[in-house]
């Protein structure tokens, strides 16, 4: 019996509609970043991107536990000397709460070159609209 290796040119791409209201955000962005990867299809291949779409809605609506909403913080480097900028969790999901589901999934996915790929397949909204209707996103429950 031979290993199956699967080829770029055989990939099938599925979308899936993920609903973040009350979800814990490290154990939504670890789910999240499987899809991303293609762990959860039988024909997953370590070299080969075969992960499927993920749109994520309710971004605004995400549980974290313990007191990482005054404690967590995220760093940015404006390239300038002593310009890093700090922003707290709780600052954070009031003014872009996209970017903390996209930065916790980003977290989650192995560092190399695939990456940047299958960040581009993760589309998040902070409300419940979303332009991804024609593709037909399977509701994912989590």
């Amino acid at each position: 019996m031979k290993t199956f290796m699967q080829r770029k040119e055989d990939v099938k791409r599925d979308w899936y509609l993920v609903d973040a209201t009350g979800k814990t955000l490290g154990r939504l962005a670890s789910e999240i970043a499987k899809i991303l990867i293609g762990k959860h299809k039988p024909t997953y291949t370590p070299h080969v991107d075969g992960g499927d779409f993920v749109v994520v809605i309710n971004a605004e609506k995400i549980h974290v536990t313990g007191k990482k909403l005054d404690r967590k913080i995220y760093y940015k480097h404006t390239g300038y000397m002593g310009h890093l900028k700090e922003t707290k969790l709780r600052d954070m999901l009031q003014k872009k709460p996209e970017e903390v589901i996209r930065l916790a999934v980003r977290g989650m996915l192995p560092k190399n070159k695939l990456r940047d790929r299958r960040m581009k397949r993760l589309k998040v909204y902070a409300g419940d609209k979303h332009p991804h209707e024609a593709q037909n996103p399977k509701p994912l429950e989590l």
